[in-house]
Formats: C-alpha cells, structure tokens, sequence
C-alpha cells in the first residue's frame, strides 16, 4: 500500500529533495528509523483521504500518524514543497506543457476546525473560522503558486504576493519566467490600485468590472482557475482545514499542487 502512495516517479523528485536522516547513534542506537519513503506514504494518505494523524492504519502504510506528522513538519520547515513544486513546474515548461502568458486568479474558502493561524471570521459562512485558499494558474489550469489566508483577508489584497510566489520557472533558454504577460480575475479584483500595480509589472490586467452586465467574454479562459480547485480539493484534508499551524497546511497545499502537476506530465508519456 506504502509504495501505491508513493508512486516512482513521485519518489524520484522527492528523494533529492529531502535532508539528510540525522546520524544513528551507536552505543544505544534506538528505534530504527522509519523510512523516508514510508512517512511520506502517511503524509500521502493524510492528504488523500482526510483521516486524522492518529487514524492512520500504520501496517497498511508502514508508518505510523504521528511519525509521518513530524516528518512532515520537518520537511516543511526545510523548504522541501516549494522547490519540488518548482522542478515540476520547470519539467512542464521544458515539455512546452506551460502557457505562462494568459494566467488566472481566485480565492476559495475553506473551514478551520480547530483554529489557529492564519484564520478569521469567513463573510461567507455566518462569520464562522475560516481560512482562504489563493491561487495562481497558467491557461491550461497547473497551479503556479498557493497562498494560505484567513477568511476574512480580501482576495485582491493576496494578488501581488501570489504572483511574488511564483517561482523562477526555467525549463527553455533564456532567463526563467516568473508573471504572466496577461491576468484574468473576476470582478472581486476590480481596483484601479491593483490595475496599475500590474500594469508598472509588465502585466496586462484582465479583470471584470463590477456593476457591468456579464457577458465579458473573460470567463472563457477564467474557468481554469476554478477547475483548479475542484482538482485541489479533490484531496480531503484540504476540503477543511484541520491543522492549527499554517505552514502544515500551506505545505499539504504545496504537495497538492505538486501531484497535480505530476499528472499534467504523465498524459505526454
């Protein structure tokens, strides 16, 4: 079952990634080891399914919960999520799988159980606490950077960090890609300030203004972005939020985002 979770070629972007398994001591050495591989296959089925930690089946998945939450933790903390979501985003450009010049925008809310950061008051939701999901996609709907919130935070106020989050995506000779020639959004986005923000950037705002009649044509590409989030949110630890500390969260997102963009390069093989 461990080794479903981890695919191969998931394992061989990840292993380079890692840091190094600290040092066994010799004279009381302990309780081996768990594998690398067999935590990430907890961290896997965490995401997939939405069980809690402590309902992990440790003899399906070769790894209990609570080891797979602390390794998780300490990848976190080394960074490993955003440079594996970078190398597959490069792989994809060099596959010509990106379309970097027509990008969209938006924000989802999800509930947060159990509070913690990064967590408001959701307006759409009877004020109950909730968090908000940002997120940034090319033409064809491959996630380019997430962004953790409460759900209280405006989505337009996140639209200059998501594209700061944008990695450099190389991939092609030249320099590497970081923004997109154009930007679409729905009408949430439609403030002057931000217009001209993107405009200094190089970027053409394609947002939708408020108080006009639909019918812009802007949803022809737009789309995309909410597709995305039906494809994040296939995966059941995201629906809710259920980790109090937002940098769990962000890198479950972060791996999401990743797995979505593996599968974009296994329909070329």
């Amino acid at each position: 079952m461990g080794a479903d979770l981890v695919p191969d070629d998931l394992w061989e972007r990840v292993a380079p990634l890692l840091p190094p398994a600290p040092e066994q001591r010799h004279r009381y050495p302990g309780r081996l080891r768990v594998p690398d591989r067999a935590a990430l296959a907890g961290v896997m089925y965490v995401l997939r399914t939405g069980v809690a930690w402590r309902d992990v089946p440790a003899e399906m998945v070769g790894c209990s919960g609570v080891t797979a939450w602390r390794r998780l933790r300490d990848w976190a903390e080394a960074g490993v999520w955003p440079r594996l979501h970078a190398a597959l985003l490069t792989e994809l450009r060099h596959a010509d799988l990106l379309d970097l010049d027509h990008c969209a925008v938006d924000g989802s809310h999800v509930r947060a159980l159990k509070g913690g950061d990064h967590v408001g008051p959701s307006p759409v939701d009877r004020a109950r606490p909730g968090s908000k999901h940002h997120l940034i996609v090319d033409r064809r709907g491959t996630p380019l950077a997430v962004r953790l919130t409460g759900g209280n935070r405006h989505d337009v106020t996140q639209l200059l960090p998501l594209l700061d989050a944008v990695p450099p995506i190389r991939g092609l000779r030249g320099r590497p890609r970081r923004k997109p020639r154009h930007l679409y959004a729905d009408r949430g986005y439609d403030f002057d300030k931000y217009r001209r923000m993107l405009w200094k950037r190089g970027i053409k705002p394609m947002i939708a203004r408020r108080g006009v009649a639909h019918g812009s044509g802007l949803g022809k590409v737009r789309w995309v972005v909410e597709r995305a989030f039906v494809w994040l949110h296939q995966f059941k630890r995201l629906r809710i939020r259920y980790e109090r500390r937002a940098d769990l969260h962000q890198s479950l997102l972060e791996l999401a985002c990743s797995l979505i963009c593996l599968r974009r390069l296994r329909t070329v093989r």
